[in-house]
């Protein structure tokens, strides 16, 4: 398996290089295995499109450029497309 070197302020940490997740979300999956602790993939979706919602809403009323709204928006709708596929514990940040 191939697998990418992230750091952060504990160290460094293998992950799969495949892997949409990063180093905080490994070590949530490694320091509280519960067993059903993953996010439901409709509560993921879900908040992403809370988020994009609030993007758009921001950048219309000139709180939030247009570029990251623009950026914010489109990260939302890859976690929106991918929502069934990502692992996310339920007690990361």
């Amino acid at each position: 398996m191939e697998t990418r070197t992230e750091k952060d302020l504990l160290g460094e940490m293998q992950i799969p290089a495949d892997a949409a997740h990063g180093i905080h979300t490994a070590r949530a999956l490694e320091n509280f295995p519960l067993p059903g602790g993953t996010v439901p993939a409709s509560l993921i979706a879900a908040l992403a499109q809370v988020k994009k919602a609030c993007a758009l809403a921001n950048k219309e009323l000139g709180l939030l450029d247009a570029a990251k709204a623009d950026a914010i928006v489109h990260a939302c709708e890859k976690i929106q497309l991918a929502a069934g596929s990502c692992e996310l514990s339920a007690l990361q940040g």
